[in-house]
């Protein structure tokens, strides 16, 4: 399993213990090093199975500066991956990716029912 987070968010902090207390395996890949390429993307969100929006780090500091809450809804889905794929700070962390399934943010709940 793929465990991409970026190491000073508290919730991937979170996330990471979460698993380690469950003994679940996985490899880590720091967000802000080594950023998802836009076909990492495109297949991460095709395993999601979820709104390419839930990619995207709406809380974050890029988001708000470049006023993404506005301009999303007119981008094409191809601009969009174009765009998370130029900032590993646009995209939604940390991200748990498996066999097949991806899952975009730590939600708990999300995360037992996977694991």
């Amino acid at each position: 399993m793929l465990f991409v987070c970026y190491p000073k968010c508290s919730t991937c902090q979170k996330a990471k213990a979460w698993l380690q207390e469950r003994g679940v395996a996985f490899d880590e890949r720091d967000i802000k090093q080594n950023n998802p390429t836009e076909q990492e993307l495109r297949a991460w969100h095709e395993k999601s199975g979820l709104p390419l929006k839930r990619f995207f780090n709406t809380s974050g500091l890029q988001y708000k500066a470049l006023g993404l809450k506005d301009k999303l809804p007119a981008m094409t889905e191809d601009e969009q991956y174009a765009l998370l794929a130029t900032d590993g700070m646009l995209v939604k962390r940390p991200l748990l990716i498996g066999e097949d399934f991806a899952l975009p943010g730590f939600k708990v709940k999300e995360w037992e029912e996977r694991l």
